[in-house]
């Protein structure tokens, strides 16, 4: 795949400019913060990124501390914590937690993007309310990326909206668009509508309506028509766009599914003695199939639609998925994606995103 937002020996958006700063909130995730510091340190260290580390700045010292990186990377404190096992509302009712200090700093010009492995509730509650939606954006989007050949997929919405209306998977599929031809480098990105069936008539009332929008003259989207779960690794189109719940399911089975299969050719590999001598054969292959089946490795996912760029990573992620967390936000932030998405949204006809759900 071409990896040009994570860093690992394939191409980069990076132009030759000094690197962007980006913050990271070192107190999300399951293993925050030894495994986040570490990843922020490694990201430092071997792609240049500019980080500035939020949380309990005496906590975050030591570990900086324990790796001689005291003097690398700057700490802003944060009093308060979002849990992992916390939603939406706690986000909303913690002005003081690192998640907000560090959304803060970039509405304050002070860095261009956000890097967290929190509670996704508490992010994008959060990061709606102090980063605020572009102008004519009516909902964000979470946009992953998924492990197809012949090249990755971009699935949106991942979890950011889950009740969404036929207009806003009309806005999804012009942010997944931007978002395929700046991260994947994709001239002209097809767009499927994740639905029960490929014809046009299948699905509910939302999918239905949101055919018809698609089907007629959406000013720089290339729609393929529906497609179904089942053509969801098959790489049969560039951007799959959904509503939050469907694609949050969606994406849950397909990561599911990868272990499944990574266990199983573990376990297949190390069964005999001879199955042992042909994976060692092979291990070069192996690792690059382990790498591109590994979520950590696209770095999270990127909630699209707000003023200042957001990545969410896995909530399990372990310093390797930080970093390509760190240099997918740092590489985003340099490529100017907010103005890339702000112009694309700019150029939209009117009458396809209604005032009632402009307002909202």
């Amino acid at each position: 795949m071409q990896r040009r937002a994570i860093g690992r020996g394939g191409m980069s958006l990076r132009t030759g400019a000094p690197s962007k700063r980006i913050v990271v909130d070192a107190m999300g995730g399951d293993n925050a913060p030894g495994e986040v510091v570490a990843g922020t340190i490694t990201a430092v260290r071997e792609h240049g990124v500019r980080p500035i580390l939020v949380g309990h700045a005496a906590r975050i010292r030591e570990i900086l501390a324990a790796h001689e990186a005291l003097d690398e990377i700057p700490v802003v404190n944060a009093e308060d914590v979002v849990g992992m096992d916390e939603g939406a509302l706690a986000g909303l009712r913690r002005p003081r937690s690192s998640v907000a200090v560090a959304c803060r700093l970039i509405r304050r010009g002070h860095a261009s993007a956000l890097v967290s492995a929190g509670s996704t509730g508490a992010v994008v509650a959060t990061s709606r309310l102090r980063l605020r939606g572009q102008p004519g954006v009516t909902r964000p989007a979470i946009a992953v990326v998924l492990p197809t050949r012949p090249r990755p997929t971009v699935l949106l919405d991942a979890g950011a909206t889950a009740d969404a209306k036929p207009e806003m998977l009309v806005q999804f599929a012009m942010l997944g668009t931007a978002y395929a031809r700046i991260l994947l480098g994709t001239e002209s990105p097809r767009v499927g509508l994740l639905s029960i069936g490929e014809e046009a008539g299948k699905g509910n009332k939302l999918t239905r309506r949101a055919h018809e929008l698609l089907t007629g003259d959406v000013e720089g989207v290339d729609f393929a028509g529906n497609v179904e779960g089942s053509d969801l690794l098959a790489g049969k189109v560039d951007v799959v766009v959904t509503d939050g719940f469907t694609g949050n399911v969606a994406l849950k089975t397909v990561e599911g599914s990868v272990r499944l299969v990574v266990a199983e050719m573990r376990e297949a590999v190390t069964a005999s003695r001879s199955a042992k001598f042909g994976a060692l054969l092979q291990r070069r292959r192996l690792r690059l199939l382990r790498d591109r089946l590994d979520s950590e490795t696209y770095g999270g996912g990127v909630l699209l639609g707000l003023n200042g760029t957001v990545v969410i990573a896995h909530g399990a992620s372990r310093a390797p998925g930080v970093a390509a967390a760190c240099v997918l936000a740092r590489d985003l932030a340099e490529s100017r994606i907010v103005e890339q998405i702000g112009e694309r949204i700019a150029a939209t006809r009117p009458h396809r995103l209604p005032r009632r759900e402009e307002s909202r």
